[in-house]
């Protein structure tokens, strides 16, 4: 398997006509990264669950309320204006709130991991959008090669028909195999216009001049290798596990349902008209009694979904370590094939070469010669096919090990800070009154992401 690896390394070379500027693979990423809808949707999914940390913060905090009033003179109790400003708080609620802070922060933890699943496709549809280019490429000019060399073996017939060294079946045979040349040819050339579609799709514009593939990433050198570092690291695990570690908090959330609860407030009212104020102090204290069994429904129900989580991180770690077996496997036939097929080219040449100088003198049919011509245009054109999914097939295996990432690839860019917004709202600031700076640097974070 070690060989497998150090082969896969050497690039195959792209044929493009000369679009304008040079655009290497690393060019290609960094604009669908830059350009990915999927990666701008998901990164607002993930600012609305930092904000919802924030949120539980706030229900932790004193609530403030000011409320005014003014009754006219219609009313029985003749005029009359207040103002009070009220202020409560819980003091205790069961372990609720901390655990619901507690939720919310694993909630930001497992969408960040979604983002990175995200990220992976996002970069493995631009190699596979790159490198089928190029692919799509090569092949239209093997079979614009193949449509001159039949339409040349065709003249060539006709010639030989002309002094009677062959019959007009001859001429018909490769009157037929020119057809099939460029049917085939107008094919390939639809493919590379639905891979230039798909290509501008997944990374944002049309391709340039693309330059040839560069060397691949390193791989582990042993499947286990790279099961490990899956199974430690792969986003899905990560989210999986922050979702066993919600469920259990929610579990505590719903054993706080049976105790009870307690609350402060204190008002302060004025009588404008009087000018006599009054205050008032409470202290609140409830404990459910009876609720028809629903406390404990929601327990039993808690814990049915805790049973859930762990058994769907444990569905998804092996999910993980299937997709990975499968990308290290077909990546191994991939490269396989591609040692096979050069061994096919060199054969098929062979006979072609050995079928034409034979059909020269005579021993040979134009039907021979057309048929050593396309087993060798299927050559190459499996091996052509094979390299490009050897290619693709190396960042298919680091997708499966959750390492395919803007950063992980070096792509040497600003990547989306996770932290940046997060730490600004986690604690519920606000952002216009009263002012902070950690609100004003919150303000400042929607703008730049256009909120």
């Amino acid at each position: 398997m070690r060989k497998i690896f150090s082969s896969v390394v050497v690039s195959f070379g792209l044929v493009l006509p000369n679009l304008g500027q040079a655009e290497t693979l690393a060019d290609a990423l960094i604009a669908a990264y830059k350009s990915s809808n999927l990666l701008a949707q998901n990164q607002a999914v993930l600012r609305a669950a930092d904000e919802d940390e924030g949120a539980a913060f706030a229900r932790l905090l004193p609530v403030i309320e000011y409320t005014a009033s003014k009754r006219d003179s219609s009313s029985i109790f003749g005029d009359s204006e207040t103002q009070s400003l009220t202020a409560s708080l819980n003091l205790y609620a069961g372990g609720r709130g901390r655990n619901g802070v507690a939720i919310a922060r694993e909630a930001v933890m497992a969408t960040r991991a979604g983002l990175i699943n995200v990220e992976h496709q996002v970069l493995l549809n631009a190699v596979s959008a790159y490198v089928t280019v190029g692919l799509r490429a090569e092949i239209v000019a093997l079979r614009e090669s193949n449509t001159r060399l039949i339409a040349k073996q065709l003249r060539a017939a006709q010639d030989r028909f002309d002094v009677g060294e062959v019959t007009l079946t001859d001429v018909s045979l490769a009157e037929a195999r020119l057809a099939a040349a460029q049917a085939g040819l107008a094919a390939a050339q639809g493919e590379l216009s639905i891979a230039r579609e798909v290509y501008k799709a997944a990374i944002g514009a049309y391709p340039a001049n693309l330059k040839n593939l560069p060397n691949l990433p390193a791989l582990p050198k042993t499947l286990e290798e790279a099961r490990a570092l899956a199974q430690a690291g792969h986003p899905s695990i990560l989210q999986a596990q922050a979702q066993v570690k919600i469920a259990d908090l929610q579990v505590k959330v719903a054993k706080g349902g049976f105790l009870p609860s307690v609350s402060a407030q204190v008002s302060v009212s004025e009588d404008l008209g009087t000018g006599a104020d009054t205050t008032v102090a409470a202290l609140s204290l409830n404990q459910t009694l009876y609720a028809g069994g629903g406390q404990a429904s929601a327990l039993r129900k808690a814990l049915a979904q805790k049973e859930g989580a762990v058994a769907g991180q444990l569905q998804a770690a092996l999910q993980v370590d299937e997709a990975l077996g499968r990308a290290w496997a077909v990546l191994a036939v991939s490269n396989a094939s591609v040692v096979a097929g050069v061994a096919q080219i060199e054969a098929a040449q062979k006979a072609f070469d050995g079928v034409s100088e034979e059909a020269n003198l005579g021993s040979r049919t134009t039907l021979d010669v057309l048929n050593s011509e396309q087993e060798l245009l299927s050559a190459r054109a499996s091996k052509l096919e094979a390299e490009a999914n050897r290619y693709v097939g190396v960042y298919q295996v680091l997708a499966a090990m959750g390492r395919l990432t803007a950063e992980k690839l070096n792509l040497g860019i600003p990547t989306y800070d996770v932290e940046a917004y997060y730490n600004a709202a986690k604690n519920a600031p606000p952002v216009f009154f009263p002012p902070t700076k950690q609100g004003a640097a919150l303000d400042r974070i929607g703008k730049k992401t256009g909120n």
